[in-house]
């Protein structure tokens, strides 16, 4: 008879595939380590000294949390904190809303159907750049395009990249008209996972369109909505080209996010250990909102009854 084996040991043909998948493993690990993490254990590394290239002649000395400290008293700072929440729950929610919009209207196309989601996926396909410019382009005054059509309107159009509040309305319209095919996509393959009959089952039971989409949709595309929300939003907290492009973080620093921030304290003003400690904490940031995506898009383990 043979012996029941042991708990917690493995057979040998399972240790030897844990084996061959560490080994296929192991040169992408090297590659994300060269290209991820040095660069992160630098960045932290550097953002605990005092490096400020316009004063060479300090050095290079040690000083701890210091740079975080500064950071979190820094009124710059924390108005470019605000700045990359506010553009993060506008631009997201314009992003949700008119993706699952446009998702649910290119689901019951019938005739040309790759064509059309083609079509919606070209601005997602732009360089952001060069959406960037082309979204200047519009809203440059006074001959912009959307001041002409703002005028022919009747109504007065605003100085658009000079008005500290104006100025979001491109850069929000520019992150949604890029990103929101993207939402759709995701959408798309959560709407054709939806089984049909249940459709039809709700639609004989007397269910209005209404509560076919309260009930039904809704709920069953909720992971699909998941992904889409916590990768767009991971995006927003991280937002630099749009903004440096079009509007460079103006006017002043009314339209700053934090990235913004930390691109002009690095590259700029040339202090090296104080735009580490504003990246490091960018990557926190994301970092602490990718672990919650992680926590709600994996499955909770199934408790096995006896």
């Amino acid at each position: 008879m043979n012996s029941a084996r042991r708990p917690g040991v493995a057979a040998p043909w399972r240790q030897g595939e844990v084996r061959l998948a560490w080994q296929l493993v192991l040169p992408a690990l090297v590659m994300l380590g060269l290209t991820a993490l040095v660069p992160i254990g630098w960045t932290a590394w550097e953002s605990l000294h005092l490096h400020d290239l316009r004063m060479p002649w300090l050095g290079r000395p040690f000083i701890g949390g210091a740079n975080y400290i500064e950071a979190i008293s820094d009124r710059r700072f924390l108005e470019a904190a605000f700045h990359t929440a506010v553009f993060a729950g506008v631009a997201v929610t314009l992003e949700m809303c008119g993706g699952l919009v446009l998702a649910l209207g290119l689901e019951r196309v019938t005739h040309g159907v790759r064509v059309m989601r083609t079509a919606i996926l070209l601005p997602w396909a732009v360089p952001t750049v060069v959406a960037a410019l082309v979204w200047r382009f519009i809203f440059e005054s006074p001959g912009g395009m959307a001041t002409v059509a703002v005028e022919q309107l009747g109504v007065a159009a605003p100085t658009w990249l000079a008005d500290p509040v104006a100025a979001w309305v491109p850069v929000v319209l520019a992150d949604v008209w890029k990103t929101m095919p993207f939402v759709a996509l995701l959408l798309i393959a959560g709407l054709q996972n939806i089984d049909p009959l249940l459709y039809e089952a709700a639609s004989i039971d007397g269910a209005s369109a209404w509560r076919q989409f309260v009930d039904i949709t809704l709920p069953l595309l909720r992971p699909a909505l998941t992904v889409a929300f916590l990768f767009r939003l991971l995006d927003a907290f991280r937002v630099f080209d749009i903004v440096y492009v079009l509007t460079g973080g103006g006017p002043g620093t009314a339209t700053e996010p934090v990235a913004v921030y930390a691109f002009i304290a690095l590259m700029q003003s040339l202090r090296f250990g104080y735009g580490s400690a504003l990246s490091m904490i960018v990557f926190g940031v994301s970092f602490m909102v990718a672990l919650v995506a992680v926590r709600l898009l994996s499955p909770e383990p199934q408790r096995s009854s006896r």
